[in-house]
């Protein structure tokens, strides 16, 4: 498959993130790679009917997780019932994974592991600092980093909240992200994308900004 075959299609759905005592409103980034036979499905959030909708009857291959919190999750294992496909998260957010779905199992989801989908390969990076478990899916061949909640258009994901930090996110970002081709696509897990290239100046400002 070249770059130009790969399909990537974004859903978003409207919910609530909740953590430490508070609760707010977001919308998410579901994205669907793979091509019109099947897919893996990053993140899953909010309603599982309008994903469901989007993956069609292309198979599912995988349901891939960026973090753990609740918002990212929560619809996971209804996708996997209804598709059969494996819900993969890093072991380093199971704490998380177990405050939504405690009597629920998931697969194990590996820094470097790779997850292959229609003649193309996902590359998993763990990049704690969001929180330990936080990972990017880089497809090199495409062009693409999914970044979860680890980068945005204007700096990194937030850090004020239990098992996150501002250092070792910044850590992240400057050794695993920030080493990509400066033209890759970042498709954000909140909002709109930007590139690895448009963000890569501003490190020091956020790092005098701070969390």
């Amino acid at each position: 498959m070249t770059a130009s075959d790969l399909r990537i299609d974004n859903v978003v759905t409207s919910g609530q993130f909740s953590l430490d005592g508070g609760t707010w409103d977001v919308d998410n980034n579901i994205w669907l790679v793979g091509d019109d036979s099947e897919v893996v499905i990053i993140d899953a959030a909010h309603d599982a009917a309008p994903i469901l909708e989007a993956v069609g009857d292309r198979t599912v291959k995988a349901i891939l997780l960026t973090h753990g919190h609740n918002d990212h999750i929560t619809v996971a294992p209804e996708l996997s019932t209804a598709t059969g496909a494996p819900i993969l998260l890093h072991p380093g957010d199971d704490m998380l994974w177990n405050e939504t779905h405690p009597d629920v199992t998931h697969v194990d989801l590996e820094d470097g592991q790779q997850v292959d989908v229609a003649g193309t390969t996902l590359r998993v990076i763990n990049t704690p600092g969001h929180s330990p478990g936080s990972s990017v899916v880089h497809v090199p061949e495409a062009g693409v980093l999914f970044s979860g909640d680890t980068l945005f258009q204007g700096g990194p994901g937030a850090t004020g909240r239990s098992y996150s930090s501002f250092p070792t996110i910044i850590g992240s970002i400057q050794e695993k992200i920030f080493t990509l081709d400066p033209a890759t696509k970042v498709y954000t897990g909140h909002g709109d994308g930007t590139t690895v290239g448009d963000e890569s100046p501003h490190l020091e400002e956020w790092i005098r900004r701070g969390s």
